[in-house]
């Protein structure tokens, strides 16, 4: 496994070993020990799914702490944009962020530690979106910020996506106030 670090701490970008041939194709999606010499926490506690047409924009998500979730996301079918805010309020990157392109060919991991604003464009249709949580859901904790603000400046390659309505009402990046140290 090869590991791409950003130049925001945190985040890595971990590129499993593909073993391909004439029948397919078969990797790691995560090894305990080789996850755990990465940095990566190993208390996973809930994985989620999801699928989403081309266009559909689900973000910029996060919960608060004590709830507050680190996520290792990859992509199964399709293609996204993944973007990851950092909202550490001491960190020298606060604001800044992170984006890559996931997709079932590249088959590259995304590691997002909890201080981080998460989210994801889908590319193609019928991309399916998976990923491991370190802490469960909690409604009360659950928090965002508004995935075209322009502070962030994010290029998400698209001026109209399909956006959920509780992602349209979220916060400013200017009027956020962060939980996180």
């Amino acid at each position: 496994m090869e590991i791409k670090k950003f130049n925001i701490e945190g985040p890595l970008l971990l590129a499993p070993k593909v073993f391909e041939d004439d029948r397919g194709y078969f990797f790691e999606s995560f090894h305990i020990e080789k996850y755990a010499n990465a940095g990566i926490p190993l208390n996973f506690v809930q994985d989620n799914e999801s699928k989403s047409s081309k266009g559909v924009l689900r973000g910029l998500h996060f919960q608060n702490p004590p709830f507050d979730q680190g996520k290792l996301v990859r992509v199964a079918k399709g293609k996204v944009l993944d973007v990851a805010v950092d909202i550490r309020k001491n960190s020298p990157t606060y604001g800044k962020h992170i984006s890559v392109e996931l997709s079932e060919e590249n088959k590259l991991q995304l590691w997002i530690p909890p201080g981080f604003a998460h989210g994801f464009l889908s590319l193609v249709d019928e991309t399916i979106f998976i990923y491991k949580c370190t802490n469960v859901y909690n409604k009360e904790s659950e928090d965002g910020i508004l995935w075209n603000d322009p502070d962030l400046n994010i290029n998400w390659g698209i001026e109209n996506p399909l956006v959920s309505e509780k992602d349209l009402v979220l916060s400013s990046f200017k009027s956020f106030v962060s939980k996180f140290d």
